[in-house]
């Protein structure tokens, strides 16, 4: 099997992460460009955006996802909502994960006829780098795995990091040191979900 697909399947969903890195942020920084110049777009559209938060950053993300779903969770399940936030925080960064609805919306309007396909082209595209953006970091030894605390933060997010009003927030990757391995998965079969005519 050749290395990417070996990457592919190095990509799990990792919870318990630490703030250790075993590559650079330099490293992590390469990671995350190579992803948006290199994941494909519906029309070439490139309205992904991403944003890297490490240190101080990151943990600034956490506290506000914390301060901000302590107004909406009942605060008898709260310790336990507290204890999985703290658990992404725990990691050693985060990559937030953006749409330019600008873009989107200049190629509705210059191509009406798939006014209503244009959206969901974006979502699959931010789909794509999220996934190019994860396997890579699994590659290089990070655990990470992909959270949606948007719409309830998105407001805060923008202020925080002076972010423009067209970002819209997708999704929310924390990443680290892997201090536990995921799950043994479960399968499918391929004779239920794969179908070749030739």
């Amino acid at each position: 099997m050749n290395t990417y697909l070996e990457a592919v399947k190095k990509r799990r969903s990792i919870y318990a992460i630490g703030k250790n890195s075993p590559i650079s942020d330099d490293e992590i920084i390469t990671i995350v460009k190579h992803a948006l110049l290199h994941s494909p777009t519906a029309y070439n559209s490139q309205a992904n955006r991403a944003v890297l938060l490490i240190g101080k950053d990151h943990d600034d993300l956490w506290d506000i996802v914390i301060e901000t779903l302590h107004k909406v969770v009942p605060e008898k399940s709260f310790a336990k909502t507290e204890q999985k936030i703290n658990s992404f925080k725990n990691g050693h960064g985060t990559v937030l994960i953006f749409e330019d609805v600008a873009e989107t919306k200049a190629l509705i309007e210059q191509f009406p006829l798939y006014k209503d396909i244009f959206p969901l082209w974006a979502l699959q595209a931010s789909g794509m780098l999220q996934h190019v953006i994860w396997t890579a970091l699994a590659d290089k030894g990070l655990g990470a795995s992909l959270q949606h605390y948007n719409p309830l933060i998105d407001e805060a997010v923008k202020v925080r990091w002076n972010l423009p009003q067209t970002w819209k927030l997708l999704a929310q990757m924390p990443f680290g040191e892997i201090l536990a391995s995921a799950d043994e998965k479960v399968y499918e079969p391929t004779e239920k979900t794969f179908r070749v005519f030739r």
